[in-house]
């Protein structure tokens, strides 16, 4: 951020009005109305304010219906303008505030009985709790509808993701560098007799030929300071019509916020990944961004799917 746009930002979270509906709008996304009745204001002063926070971006609308719902817009921030509202928010320990919040329940009990919960989320329910609807229930659920045949997980970690497909695998062989999360691995995945884990190097796989119908390199590339080569080794050892599927950040630089983590690079572009899928004999069939983090510096997520022919 330049010396104009600090000097902006300043004079938008200046106002204590300004912060007490960020706030809120942090928390939960909130009608006109709703932050109306939380804070005791009058809407066209509530209206006003949020034009304010809206015009710098530190807010953003949806539709539904007659009604617009306002929120905290964490995806298009500039990271220096988070760590600003994080110190700030973190700092302030006001009874206006905590009254708010106190306010804030009993709105949201009165929306709920107003509304089906459904209705509430419409568009945006992945944000939302509710009892039961989790991404792990959704996977566990769905899971069973595969046959992954016999799977090699490149760079597998402690094995979470072995542990909800290794049920409906033939047989699935974990590998990973370092013999501390390959030990934690082992006593995780113990109880499927057909998984086997080991203490490998994606670049030099410890198999002979092709004998995979699956291999996922989930992150693996992000730890790879040869990523075409462990593309290529992880091609070796795919079966005729055996699939690779991989993901890893997309092209960064953000090195201070990875480097704690241990990555050897900066994630890669689509370009990049589907070049190297074909310089190792697959045919990619997708090469997508899947996702984007809500948190900055916004990392997103690219996804590959190639097979062997």
């Amino acid at each position: 951020m330049n010396l104009e746009s600090w000097s902006q930002c300043l004079k938008v979270l200046a106002d204590p009005t300004r912060v007490r509906l960020l706030a809120l709008l942090e928390h939960e996304e909130l009608t006109v109305a709703e932050l109306s009745a939380i804070t005791g204001l009058a809407q066209p002063r509530v209206s006003t304010h949020l034009a304010k926070l809206k015009e710098f971006d530190l807010v953003r609308d949806r539709r539904s219906g007659v009604s617009a719902y306002y929120r905290f817009n964490d995806k298009d921030l500039d990271p220096a303008e988070v760590g600003l509202w994080q110190s700030l928010r973190a700092g302030t320990d006001d009874p206006l505030l905590r009254q708010d919040f106190d306010r804030l329940g009993v709105v949201l009990a009165q929306r709920a009985d107003d509304e089906n919960w459904p209705d509430t989320v419409a568009g945006d329910m992945e944000r939302h709790y509710s009892p039961g609807r989790t991404w792990e229930a959704l996977a566990r659920t769905a899971l069973p509808l595969i046959d992954p045949g016999e799977v090699l997980d490149i760079a597998s970690g402690d094995g979470v993701l072995a542990e909800l497909f290794a049920p409906y695998a033939k047989r699935y062989v974990c590998i990973d560098s370092s013999p501390k999360v390959v030990a934690a691995a082992a006593e995780r995945l113990k109880k499927w007799p057909s998984v086997s884990v080991q203490n490998a190097d994606m670049h030099a796989l410890p198999f002979e030929g092709p004998q995979f119908d699956l291999v996922l390199m989930m992150h693996a590339l992000n730890y790879s300071k040869k990523p075409a080569l462990a593309i290529e080794e992880a091609a070796r050892v795919l079966k005729p019509k055996g699939e690779l599927l991989l993901s890893c950040l997309l092209k960064h630089g953000h090195r201070s916020a990875v480097g704690p983590y241990g990555h050897e690079n900066l994630g890669f572009s689509q370009k990049e990944l589907i070049r190297f899928a074909e310089k190792s004999g697959l045919k990619v069939k997708y090469c997508e961004i899947v996702s984007r983090e809500r948190r900055a510096p916004h990392f997103e997520i690219v996804m590959l799917l190639a097979v062997k022919p």
